[in-house]
């Protein structure tokens, strides 16, 4: 009852207003029409202490009114002012509608720009080094290029985003471009048209400085050769990791996905959903390929690592995210991040539907 009495009190309210401004033309009377029918069939009695206001407070001010709403129709407001019959409202303060909580703020790790938000570690040298330029930016993509390299020794590098997270959506479009470092050698075959993405990792700063891979899950990402073979992307490796798998602990390195091959350097869009330990989710064009929970720090394919930091079975439930230089030119046009960790009170301006982990420290009033 209530709600109905609101919805008529403003909208009798905004159609006078609009009229008697005499600057709205008949399409903009059309908007609020509706609003106005159901005003005429209110009481005299049942008018909002809001209608009221306006009407003791604001003689001849409908014009003032009107130009305010204009540019957005029958927004929520309040107006906070000592007021009192006949007198003119001096000051109005107008409060905003809140955004919509379900519009997504999606983080744009990769600005397009610039590698400034990002540290880089290549095996053999020291932490910030880019060796031979390989990371690059150029025409607003980030490149893995090996045109300045003319030997390889296992200097496997990656790229870390700034800062860790939790629970969240990761996304990024990729593809790759060119051949492999001839310096590589057949040894390095499995590196063909090979990236990933580290999720889970510790920080950088704690890897040696000949540490091959950090301690992570990867989110292998393959193109295929063109030979009619089949190579999923999107698979799962476990340098220095484990997980879990249909209920079981799951130890082997790698593990493919069911997702399709991409031959040829075309663009392909990965997502990947991570609730901290409890799932990990791979996806390529909205579909599910692979899916497992409970990382876990355990097993090689890391080397060396600081045993201060490799305490096998240690529970991984977030980390810093990465991508790889693996001996393979790549692209990567987009690499932007959903953070579904944050105020989970609906009272709060932040509050956003999609949250799955409540901070309540973030909240915001």
């Amino acid at each position: 009852m209530m709600h109905g009495t609101l919805v008529r009190s403003v909208g009798a309210l905004v159609f006078s207003a609009l009229a008697m401004a005499g600057a709205v033309v008949q399409s903009d009377l059309r908007a609020v029409q509706g609003f106005a029918a159901q005003a005429a069939t209110a009481d005299q009695d049942d008018i909002s202490g809001l209608s009221r206001l306006i009407k003791d407070c604001l003689p001849g001010g409908a014009s003032w009114l009107a130009a305010l709403l204009l540019p957005q129709i029958l927004p929520v407001f309040s107006v906070v002012a000592p007021c009192h019959p006949g007198a003119a409202l001096q000051n109005p303060v107008l409060v905003q509608p809140r955004q919509a909580t379900s519009h997504k703020e999606w983080l744009q790790l990769f600005n397009g720009r610039d590698l400034n938000d990002w540290v880089i570690k290549f095996a053999r040298h020291d932490l910030g080094e880019n060796v031979n330029d390989t990371f690059r930016v150029e025409d607003g993509l980030l490149k893995v290029r090996y045109d300045k390299w003319t030997t390889f020794d296992r200097e496997f590098g990656h790229i870390f985003y700034k800062q860790p997270f939790s629970y969240y959506l990761l996304a990024a479009e990729y593809r790759f471009a060119g051949e492999q470092l001839a310096a590589a050698g057949p040894s390095l075959a499995w590196a063909k048209r090979n990236n990933g993405l580290m999720l889970h990792s510790p920080d950088p700063k704690t890897m040696l400085k000949d540490q091959d891979f950090p301690i992570s899950i990867e989110v292998q990402l393959l193109g295929g050769l063109s030979d009619g073979k089949p190579r999923p992307t999107a698979n799962v490796c476990t340098p220095g990791t484990h997980i879990v798998m249909n209920g079981q602990l799951h130890t082997p390195h790698c593990t493919n996905s069911t997702s399709k091959t991409y031959d040829g350097d075309q663009w392909v869009r990965v997502e990947v959903l991570v609730h901290g330990d409890e799932l990990i989710r791979h996806m390529i064009d909205g579909q599910t390929v692979l899916e497992y929970s409970k990382p876990q720090i355990g097993g090689g394919n890391a080397s060396p690592t600081d045993p201060k930091v490799k305490v096998d079975g240690t529970p991984l439930t977030r980390g810093y995210i990465a991508l790889q230089a693996e001996t393979a030119p790549a692209d990567f046009r987009k690499v932007e991040l959903l953070n579904l960790e944050g105020c989970l009170d609906p009272k709060a301006r932040n509050y956003k539907t999609y949250f799955v982990k409540s901070t309540p420290s973030t909240c915001r009033y």
